[in-house]
């Protein structure tokens, strides 16, 4: 998504958008750079959920405060994770993985890592209907995915892309997607709040475009204009969707409300499941 955005960005601008990877710590390596930078629109950062909204709530010492330390831009999309299951489970949709999470019987939910979107849904879905589910963190969604197509693990919330194929090939079953509202891209899929009745039942991967604290506001209404624009492109809007992506244009002003927002669900599902770092 950075390089399709940055593509359309640089033609907006009339300079080269050079992506950067800083992989690593959950994403803090990445926002500190940005947190620290000189705030004068150069450098920005494509910041997801983990390193925004969980982060300073869950890492010791991150080494940066995203509530001080960057200025919200624009979101450039939501991407719901999907609740897959092995192709030979005993159940095949929603309704009937909620009737056996309920009749005590034990299940396994993998995650990408602890403190990952998806085991904040996993640890949710789990106090939210008191199943008997035990977490078994993996080193990144790949191993993950790996051991459920293997069926060594019962279920897992990966991001909805991550999954697609194998939903389609049929080895993995979609039996709801964690959003508030239905993904775009499965329509016909429910979400876990209307099956399960669990109240504010909405984890998702986002992505959006923050600069450093500081950054003028006129830097930030163009960068949040052009942004919104290129959001706007059917070439963007058919790519993002192919991603399984959900573009919502937002204000500056909205997106940081959105952020807000995020952060504060984070530190109820937090003190709630009573999940600790591992």
């Amino acid at each position: 998504m950075a390089r399709l955005l940055s593509d359309k960005l640089a033609a907006a601008l009339g300079q080269s958008v050079v992506v950067e990877n800083r992989a690593g710590a959950s994403g803090a390596i990445g926002a500190r750079a940005i947190a620290t930078a000189t705030p004068d629109g150069y450098m920005l950062l494509l910041g997801q959920t983990g390193e925004i909204s969980i982060n300073q709530h869950w890492l010791k010492e991150p080494g940066y405060d995203p509530d001080k330390d960057l200025r919200p831009i624009a979101l450039a999309s939501v991407v719901s994770l999907a609740l897959v299951v092995p192709e030979k489970a005993p159940y095949s949709t929603m309704k009937d993985f909620v009737a056996y999470l309920k009749s005590g019987k034990p299940v396994t939910f993998a995650s990408a890592g602890v403190g990952t979107p998806g085991f904040f849904a996993g640890e949710a879905l789990k106090a939210g209907l008191k199943a008997n589910m035990t977490h078994v963190p993996y080193k990144g969604a790949g191993p993950a995915l790996n051991d459920l197509l293997g069926a060594h693990v019962d279920m897992y919330f990966p991001g909805f892309p991550a999954v697609t194929p194998q939903v389609k090939a049929g080895s993995l079953k979609l039996l709801a997607v964690s959003s508030d509202v239905r993904a775009p891209s499965a329509p016909d899929v429910p979400t876990v709040a209307e099956v399960t009745g669990i109240k504010n039942f909405d984890y998702t991967l986002w992505q959006g475009i923050f600069a450093p604290h500081g950054t003028p506001d006129d830097i930030v209404k163009r960068l949040n204009t052009e942004v919104n624009k290129i959001l706007a492109t059917e070439e963007i809007k058919k790519k993002f969707a192919e991603l399984g992506a959900d573009i919502r244009p937002m204000s500056a002003a909205q997106f940081t409300t959105f952020v807000q927002a995020e952060s504060a669900k984070y530190v109820q599902v937090i003190k709630a499941t009573g999940a600790k770092p591992e």
